[in-house]
């Protein structure tokens, strides 16, 4: 099962209503929003960012490489670029792996 965003919003809603913590659909929102900038912004200047209860984002380098068009067969150059990585904490890993 996937979440859209507003999934999403609806989920940390309603999660939070259920534990005495309300808050609005629109702060939750602009929380998330704000997480994506923070994060984007971190990971440039070479940073980690910490998820509680779910892992780290840490940014990677990928070197250049050579690769295959899959409809032609060509050898084709990929240029290097900067990837996002996802390590799972302990807790996160154990209970998607049971």
């Amino acid at each position: 099962m996937s979440l859209t965003q507003k999934d999403l919003i609806d989920a940390i809603t309603n999660e939070l209503g259920a534990h005495g913590t309300p808050i609005s659909k629109t702060q939750v929102d602009a929380v998330l929003n704000r997480l994506s900038i923070v994060t984007a912004r971190t990971l440039k200047a070479g940073g980690d960012v910490p998820l509680p209860g779910i892992g780290k984002l840490k940014a990677s380098q990928r070197a250049a490489r050579t690769g295959r068009n899959p409809s032609t067969g060509l050898a084709i150059e990929i240029p290097a670029k900067t990837v996002v990585k996802l390590t799972l904490n302990k807790a996160m890993d154990e209970a998607i792996n049971r």
